[in-house]
This record gives C-alpha cells, structure tokens and sequence, in this order.
C-alpha cells in the first residue's frame, strides 16, 4: 500500500473503531464463509491481513483457541491499535497484533496455518504479487480466504456513490490506474489469481452483503464516515458541492427507499485455496 492511501485510510481509521461492531455484523456472512472455507481449528495459527477493526481475526481466535494463535495485521497501524484494544476488550491471550503490507507480509514462509483478507486483496499494489507473498507466508497444507467486492453493478451500495462524486468532479472515482474496490470483481479472474500462485483446490463463491440503513441522512452519514480514501475527497469538497451530491444521490436512492429505510443490494465474492 502507498503511503499516500495508509494516510488516507488512518484518516477514517477512528470512524471504523465506533462502527467496528456494524462492520463485522454487516460482514457476517462473509466471515463465516471464509471460516468454513480455511477451518481454523484448535492449535493452529491464523493471519489476517488488511484486518481494519479485526473482525475476521478476532472471530478466527476463538476457533484456534488458547493453545492457537491469531495475528490480527494491517499497514494502517491506528487500524492495527482498534484491533489490538478489541481483542483486549475481550480478553482474548492468543491474539496477536501486526503493521504488515499484504504486498509484502514481513513474516518466514510457512508461519501460518490459515490467511484471511477481508476487503483488502483489491487494494493491493500488485494482487498477483500479494498472493504470491500469501503463498509463501502458509505452511504446506495451509489454507487462504479472500474476499473482495463483486462487480460493481451488483454493489449499488458504493456504486452509486462513485458515480455521483465522479459526476460532480467531472472524472471517474477511483481514477485509472488506481486499485479500487471493484478491482478484482471479476469472478474467473480472481480464481486465476489464486492458481497462478501455486494455490490448489481454488473455489470462488458469491456472498450477499446487502447494506440497511434507517434512513437516507443515517446511510449518508455511514458512507461518508466509512469510506476510505473516498471519504478524504467528499470532505474535501466544497460545501455546496458536498450539497448538490447528496441532492444527487438522494435521487438516485429513491429505488432503494420504503418507509422501513434504505435497502440496498451489495455482493462479496470469496475465493479460498490451499498450499500444496
């Protein structure tokens, strides 16, 4: 990760610590997934990269046990203290906290039984490269979950969101070049990511990730809290432009709007592997 987009993510590393416990609800199903994918079990030690609060982390140590080990590990590290003050919060000894870069994970190979990278892997710099350093980083026999959004059309969630504030700024959001959310959303692409580093057994599945919210103002609020480097450019708008965006995107919520709230669709795709 650049020290450009670390800098930005500490940014919104303190919104993600008050709404750590709405993230890991909304990510649940994901989570569960890539648990049954790796079976973390009793004894074994378990990395998570890109963790943020440590949601998948934290989960992972209690399958592992006193007697197993989860390192919770981010190249954020205002990310890596809320992860470390959440595992304290719950007494948990056999967690571990980490600075690491996915793009480059500063551990021996084969430290770890089980590697777990919630929303992270489409940030990387290079993804191959990051999952090659995954590769490395198992014990033979190792097991790895990744999960990423799915294309971006069946993300409305941030879809929207991207294209309102590219269609203030008069530019595409994320800019070309620049790993974004919907980088790896390409399902047969994403498996041939993980073979092409010497990963066996490779299965990608879809994960609905749907996003509930009360109102437009609380969904708003949350988005512009929550994400990333993106929250940096809508704070950093003027104030009658940040106006005319929420005008825009109120419009284009009305879809997804009934007297309950907002509802609006999101879909994760896990891929999962072995070493050899």
């Amino acid at each position: 990760m650049t020290n450009m987009a670390v800098e930005m993510w500490a940014g919104v590393a303190g919104q993600w610590g008050d709404q750590a416990d709405e993230i890991d609800e909304r990510g649940a199903a994901i989570t569960e997934t890539m648990l049954a994918r790796t079976a973390p079990a009793p004894g074994e030690r378990v990395l998570e990269l890109a963790c943020g609060p440590g949601g998948a982390g934290l989960a992972a140590a209690a399958l592992v046990g006193d007697s197993g080990e989860a390192t919770l590990s981010d190249a954020v590290p205002a990310m890596v203290a809320i992860a470390a003050a959440r595992a304290a919060d719950r007494g948990l000894g056999n967690v571990r906290t980490a600075v690491l870069d996915l793009d480059q994970i500063d551990r021996p190979d084969g430290s770890y039984d089980v590697v777990l990278c919630r929303e992270g892997l489409m940030f990387a710099v290079e993804p191959a490269g990051a999952v090659r350093e995954i590769h490395r980083v198992l014990r033979p026999g190792g097991r790895v979950a990744v999960a990423v959004w799915g294309p971006r059309a069946q993300n409305p969630w941030l879809a929207l969101v991207l294209d309102a504030v590219g269609a203030e700024l008069g530019m595409p959001v994320p800019p070309p070049g620049i790993p974004g959310p919907f980088s790896l959303d390409d399902r047969d692409g994403l498996a041939t990511l993980l073979a092409g580093a010497g990963l066996a057994d490779v299965v990608v599945e879809d994960v609905a990730v749907p996003l509930r919210s009360p109102s437009f103002e609380a969904w708003w609020t949350r988005t512009t809290a929550l994400a990333g480097p993106l929250a940096a450019i809508v704070a950093g708008l003027p104030d009658a432009t940040r106006a005319s965006l929420a005008d825009r995107l109120r419009a284009a919520l009305v879809p997804y709007t009934s007297a309950a709230g907002v509802e609006l669709p999101g879909l994760a795709v896990v891929a999962s592997g072995r070493r050899p």
